[in-house]
């Protein structure tokens, strides 16, 4: 895994995930990220919805929390990575 993202949460801190893959679903970007380093291969993952406006300077994105959205998102993410199954909490 190589392509790291790193976000600025509200409260000012940096948090640094892998990018798995990304997707669009009704013009709307979604990313799945992981919290696993290179060598773990069990970690958190996160699916990102990108809420940014044409006139924000750096993307905006927040956790997908809707469960209807996020099972839809989850099913093409595990489509996309043959190797990978989705638990939704």
């Amino acid at each position: 895994m190589d392509n790291k993202v790193v976000f600025t949460t509200d409260n000012n801190e940096t948090v640094e995930f892998h990018v798995l893959e990304q997707t669009k679903l009704n013009g709307n970007t979604y990313l799945l990220v992981t919290d696993a380093d290179d060598n773990d291969e069990v970690g958190n993952a996160y699916i990102l919805k990108d809420l940014s406006a044409d006139t924000d300077e750096s993307a905006v994105y927040d956790v997908v929390e809707d469960e209807k959205e996020l099972e839809a998102i989850a099913k093409i993410f595990e489509e996309l990575l043959d190797d990978v199954q989705i638990e939704t909490e």
